[in-house]
């Protein structure tokens, strides 16, 4: 990790939280600009001056960028959780949910059970149908087609959920190819946390986030369609302040000295 942070304070603050990976200072923003990731909605006399857009660089074995994930707000950033899932389709341990429903099994779960306001993480939901039976895709025409769909809140801000290329299928009796899914499949939708004035009530109560929403699909088999199912969806996370604790006053960060004209 890179900071525009001095070593002096990037020792503490590794100290203060029992860090053991590497911290890279970069306290003139040297690196930072090479990147192109300097975050230029702060001025020149601000504090923070220097400070990158909050991201994370995914790189091969020979050193080639492979991919990225950056947030445009600096209060905001990615979970490292979400980025494994995505790169590598990796599971946290984190609990799960499981949904016997008449004609699908479901286990729902977060990338994280606990969070931070601005923390983006993802909610994961995996699929099992029997054999011969499916559910339609959300391209559908004249279907019902399956809908992962999360309850409006202010304390998170939902992105699209994302859906599995679905698999063309003919169906012998209509004469019709429709797209659909089989089998097990995964559906994701990323989920960014409220920054901390809006979370702090919660935070200061049970320290509980609730996320709710409902999946709605209609499963058919190869003889009959069954009618559309919802079911109700909830995660409940844990939530921790951010940490606010400043470095000793000898090493914090200064204001860069303001430069007036003649």
């Amino acid at each position: 990790m890179i900071t525009y942070d001095s070593a002096e304070i990037l020792a503490d603050f590794s100290k203060r939280r029992n860090i053991t990976l590497p911290l890279l200072a970069d306290p003139k923003s040297e690196i930072i600009r090479a990147f192109g990731v300097l975050n230029t909605s702060v001025p020149p006399t601000h504090l923070w001056y220097g400070v990158p857009y909050p991201g994370t660089f995914i790189v091969d074995q020979n050193g080639v960028v492979k991919s990225k994930y950056f947030e445009d707000l600096y209060s905001e950033r990615y979970s490292a959780p979400t980025i494994l899932l995505r790169e590598f389709g990796s599971v946290a341990g984190t609990r799960q949910t499981t949904v016997r429903a008449d004609h699908l099994e479901l286990n729902y779960y977060s990338t994280r059970d606990v969070v931070r306001p601005g923390l983006r993480l993802t909610l994961v939901a995996d699929f099992q149908l029997p054999p011969k039976m499916h559910v339609y895709a959300p391209e559908v025409k004249n279907y019902i087609p399956i809908r992962f769909e999360l309850d409006p809140s202010p304390n998170y801000k939902a992105a699209a959920a994302e859906y599995p290329k679905a698999d063309i299928l003919f169906l012998p009796a209509i004469k019709e190819t429709v797209p659909v899914y089989q089998g097990k499949f995964r559906v994701t939708q990323d989920v960014t946390a409220a920054g901390g004035n809006v979370l702090q009530p919660i935070i200061a109560a049970k320290g509980e986030l609730k996320i709710t929403g409902k999946l709605r699909y209609q499963a058919c088999d190869d003889k009959i369609c069954y009618l559309p199912e919802t079911l109700p969806l909830e995660w409940t996370l844990k939530v921790e302040p951010l940490d606010r604790e400043r470095v000793p006053e000898a090493i914090q960060h200064k204001p860069p000295a303001a430069t007036g004209g003649s």
